[in-house]
């Protein structure tokens, strides 16, 4: 009783790990001991189970002919039966554990299985379906001799009855053992499936669902019926009625089994799979389904997996795109592709700078430097966003940003101007740190420049040049915001009185610009 108490613990794990394959709730130590408690049990049950239906078939199903002292035969039978079972369970037995202990050193070491290993481990069932397969067609041949000695037509039923019952029996047993490997198929497959199939695949589980349903018991039925047609006069219409009723019976209870456990084996694995796309539909990336079936569905699963994989990795290009990319400028991308082209569009560009920056450089150190425009620039960008405008890029201590493309803004010098107003207001004393605003409107092109492979999308034209300069006079004038008169002859929303700064002349510039400051 202690020793069953103390395997509780192993059982119950085990059919936690069969309902969910592939959760890790087994080592490879406990599912070694699991398979070795719980393999022994489905040989002994199948075999048992389709020995006692040889029994009931030949006594009472498929009456067989009264030979000369049937008392005699039937227990040479029985004695003969008895001792081939024990005999088959014991080499079924034999069989199954030889081959988990073939599997003993990857188990107990609690390791990623080798390519040969996983190779046994997917085709155990089907190297136990051939053992049992064998020992019944021995069985077969073996109870023909026997009974032929008594007489001839009996042998051959036997024989027909011995080896139908024993090709359902392998077959079940098959269908079992499949399952119960679940777990360490699992264990086996965790690193990816080989790229042919091992075993058979879900056709051929359709295919022995079938035989076992329906074939088999089909078969005996139709056997029956070519008896009485040959004037078999042992095939009464009673017996006839039984054997029909019985194998009929037989066919539905067999048949819903090995339906069920073929159905379940198939409908598992892509019920995982299911539950698993509608989580990657809500967003989870990280969801991993166990591969744990050697067939297509095992390579679904493993195609699903490699598929969720490459979304995270695509996600997280695309956030890093984000990062060192304009937001709207990585949408038009991934969504329109790369042209070089380019179009024209009006917009307002925004210059910004900071004063005496090189003075500041000088006297801090460089990690400092950089730590004091990261604050800055934090202050900064999420205000140009709110603004509709997009940052196009990063100059050394100061930035240029564009209102108006790629998305259209028909008020872009309206929200440029504001968003200048409320980053000056932001802006306080950052370190010592004093900056300038220039802005311009009129027509760029926009679009990607670049070339041998690197690109990046800007704007190009005298507008933005025009921008630069006038951010440049704000070292001139002492304001913080510029105005260029293309921007003030735009507005129109309510602001900033402007009042114009005579006098200035942009460098660079032949035709006078009239620039204009908001009223302090």
């Amino acid at each position: 009783m202690e020793a069953v108490r103390a395997l509780l613990p192993t059982l119950r794990a085990g059919i936690q790990e069969l309902l969910h394959p592939g959760e890790g709730n087994l080592n490879g130590p406990t599912l070694l001991r699991f398979g070795l408690i719980v393999l022994p049990l489905v040989i002994i049950a199948t075999n048992l189970v389709g020995a006692c239906a040889v029994l009931l078939i030949a006594n009472f199903v498929v009456p067989l002919p009264s030979p000369p002292h049937l008392g005699h035969v039937r227990l040479v039978n029985a004695i003969a039966a008895a001792i081939y079972v024990a005999l088959a369970i014991g080499l079924g037995i034999l069989a199954g554990r030889r081959a988990l202990l073939r599997l003993r050193t990857w188990l107990s070491e609690d390791r990623p299985a080798t390519p040969a290993e996983t190779r046994l481990m997917l085709r155990a069932p089907l190297r136990l379906f051939g053992v049992q397969l064998s020992l019944w067609a021995v069985a077969a041949g073996v109870f023909g001799a026997l009974n032929a000695s008594f007489d001839s037509a009996n042998a051959v039923r036997i024989t027909a009855i011995v080896a139908l019952t024993g090709l359902v029996t392998a077959s079940m047993s098959y269908l079992l053992v499949e399952l119960l490997a679940r777990p360490a198929a699992a264990r086996a497959l965790a690193h990816g499936a080989p790229q042919r199939l091992l075993v058979p695949g879900v056709a051929t589980r359709a295919v022995l669902a079938w035989l076992l349903g329906t074939g088999v018991p089909v078969a005996g039925i139709v056997a029956i019926g070519l008896l009485a047609l040959g004037g078999d006069h042992s095939t009464t219409r009673h017996n006839l009625g039984i054997s029909m009723v019985a194998l009929g019976g037989t066919g539905i209870a067999v048949g819903l089994l090995a339906v069920t456990v073929a159905a379940r084996a198939t409908a598992d694995p892509v019920d995982s799979v299911r539950r698993a796309l509608a989580r990657v539909q809500r967003g989870e990336l990280d969801v991993r389904v166990p591969v744990y079936d050697g067939t297509q569905i095992g390579q679904l699963q493993l195609g699903f997996n490699a598929m969720v994989a490459g979304l995270a990795e695509r996600e997280r290009i695309r956030e890093a795109f984000g990062t060192y990319v304009d937001p709207d400028v990585a949408q038009r991308i991934l969504a329109e592709g790369i042209d070089l082209a380019g179009e024209q569009v009006e917009v307002t560009v925004m210059f910004i700078d900071v004063r005496n920056f090189t003075g500041f450089a000088e006297r801090t150190a460089a990690a400092g430097v950089v730590a004091a425009l990261n604050r800055m620039f934090e202050q900064i960008v999420p205000i140009i966003h709110a603004h509709g405008g997009r940052v196009d890029k990063f100059v050394g201590d100061g930035l240029l940003a564009v209102f108006g493309a790629p998305r259209r803004q028909p008020d872009h010098a309206d929200q440029a101007l504001a968003a200048a107003w409320e980053i000056a207001r932001a802006v306080r004393s950052e370190e010592g740190l004093r900056i300038g605003i220039g802005l311009n409107s009129g027509t760029v092109v926009a679009g990607n420049v670049g070339g041998a492979g690197r690109l990046e999308f800007s704007v190009i034209g005298d507008a933005v040049n025009v921008a630069a300069r006038v951010e440049a006079a704000t070292r001139t004038t002492g304001d913080t915001i510029l105005v260029a008169e293309n921007t003030a002859r735009l507005l129109r929303a309510p602001h900033p009185e402007l009042v114009e700064r005579s006098g200035v002349e942009l460098r660079g510039k032949r035709e006078r610009v009239r620039v204009y400051a908001p009223a302090r």
